[in-house]
């Protein structure tokens, strides 16, 4: 089935996410955009994934556990995970590899936890938007393991992409799909990076205020409207002839 869908959406846990991006409004949003799929993909945590699936319980929307990591390379790269429960046991892998700098939300933003009501029960006192002390190398194996996918991210930006730091898209992690900014097409990244088209590619908003959140951007074809069907189809993208429209 033909599904519009945004996979990289931060909230108010993320220090460039306005306050107004909370669980209920980001759902709700979504639902008023005409998307079936979502992913919260906050900086280096998973922390308001739980309040956001409570909070799309019983309505038409699917909520992808997911995060933005940013690495020892300062490169983003996007995971998403079948379950609420592999995506935490991830944060848990990369707790220790944060380089404990205080947040100022004076100057970063505030980062907060939210329950199902919108509430804040918590800030994150540690800078979340910092890159880890820990390598894409060693990263993306434990995704893998705990059963999810990553996606460099916004490949075709000119800082914190694979591309920009790396100078490519390693080809010895075993990427199946890349993510692509709203500022470009897939052809028009072609004519610059022209293995892309080994690659599938998504495009998503990387939406840091409600208005930014994708409509009718990006399709998806799936057997099912599930996060372990999208983290499947994710995964087995690359060379299979799988259809993720761009």
């Amino acid at each position: 089935m033909k599904l519009f869908c945004d996979l990289h959406i931060h909230s108010a846990l993320s220090p460039c996410g306005d306050m107004d991006m909370t669980p209920n409004n980001i759902v709700n949003m979504a639902i008023l955009k005409g998307l079936s799929m979502i992913a919260l993909t906050d900086h280096n945590s998973v922390g308001n994934v739980r309040a956001m699936l409570q909070c799309a319980k019983d309505k038409p929307l699917c909520v992808v556990p997911g995060m933005e990591l940013e690495t020892m390379e300062e490169a983003h790269f996007v995971c998403l995970f079948p379950t609420i429960e592999q995506a935490e046991d991830f944060e848990a892998y990369i707790q220790p590899y944060r380089m404990g700098i205080e947040n100022r939300p004076d100057i970063f933003g505030e980062q907060a936890y939210m329950n199902a009501e919108d509430d804040i029960i918590a800030h994150e006192p540690v800078l979340l938007a910092a890159a880890l002390t820990l390598s894409i190398y060693d990263a993306a194996p434990v995704v893998s393991q705990l059963g999810g996918v990553i996606l460099p991210a916004h490949v075709d930006k000119s800082s914190y992409s694979v591309i920009s730091n790396l100078g490519a898209v390693p080809e010895d992690l075993g990427f199946t799909a890349v993510e692509l900014s709203k500022n470009t097409s897939f052809a028009a990244a072609l004519t610059t990076w022209p293995y892309l088209a080994d690659y599938q590619a998504i495009t998503s908003s990387d939406a840091h205020y409600l208005w930014d959140i994708y409509e009718t951007q990006q399709a998806i074809d799936l057997a099912e409207l599930s996060a372990p069907c999208l983290v499947e189809t994710l995964r087995k993208a690359k060379n299979s002839g799988t259809s993720i429209e761009k």
